[in-house]
């Protein structure tokens, strides 16, 4: 309870920067072309994007993950989040609108084994850079669910939300509950395999415009959390969720504190 308690607190501030760098194994060089699709090597390149990323994570099942750019960087329009050592590498696929530039978003991932967490960032016109950090952790795919199924039925779907200023931005925290189950865990009463029952999709707009969606996959945390900066019109934030079993659930949140 403790780690998930600090993985959360590590969310509202910022993730120190590490001097834990990509170590481009051969698993890179198979995933770069057979499932991403890209024949040759994307460049890091800090004066566009940096991923902030715990060296030795608290607890695999909720590692912290922060993008970030300078002011002047060009815009994102999307990222393709790869934990390169997860059994289904590509762990979300996100677009951004304009009002989220300069870049400044936070999530929790789960990293199964010491691996290349990366970020390769789409800045229009074809152009791609990407960056990273290689992160120590093992087990977060299969780790427990915090929550017993009774719980799960009850919650699931359940939003909160509160923003804050800072720097002229508006800070957005954004939390869905829902089990994310892997497909690896197991029923900690039955000992069962649970099956795999997942937010794949995620739409976050203001007003009519859209601030970020999300394409995920099996590694996105329990009860994800996502904190982000945008330019606030003072619309509000209107927010749609889907699953993988077909359910879907809707809110939306005047942008007020708490």
């Amino acid at each position: 309870m403790k780690a998930r308690i600090l993985a959360a607190l590590l969310l509202a501030t910022p993730v120190a920067a590490q001097d834990n760098p990509l170590q481009n194994t051969s698993t890179w060089d198979d995933l770069r072309d057979s499932v991403l699709g890209l024949s040759a090597e994307v460049p890091l390149d800090l004066a566009v994007l940096d991923l902030e990323a715990p060296v030795r994570a608290h607890e695999a099942a909720i590692v912290p993950i922060r993008l970030t750019q300078p002011a002047d960087a060009p815009p994102v329009q999307a990222v393709t989040l790869v934990i390169d050592e997860n059994p289904a590498p590509v762990a979300a696929e996100y677009t951004f609108g304009p009002a989220m530039t300069p870049l400044d978003f936070e999530f929790r991932v789960r990293v199964d084994s010491y691996s290349d967490v990366r970020a390769i960032a789409d800045t229009g016109n074809g152009n791609r850079v990407m960056a990273g950090r290689f992160v120590k952790a093992s087990g977060g795919c299969s780790a427990p669910a915090g929550k017993n199924m009774a719980e799960v039925e009850a919650t699931m779907g359940q939003m909160r939300w509160k923003s804050d200023q800072q720097d002229g931005r508006t800070i957005g925290t954004l939390m869905v509950r829902h089990p994310n189950f892997s497909g690896l865990q197991r029923d900690q009463v039955t000992l069962l395999n649970i099956p795999a029952h997942f937010i794949d999709r995620l739409e976050v707009r203001q007003g009519d415009e859209v601030l970020f969606t999300l394409q995920a996959g099996i590694s996105i945390s329990e009860d994800p959390v996502f904190r982000f900066a945008y330019r606030s019109d003072g619309q509000p934030i209107r927010v749609h969720v889907e699953d993988t079993d077909g359910n879907s659930w809707d809110q939306t949140f005047d942008v007020v504190n708490g």
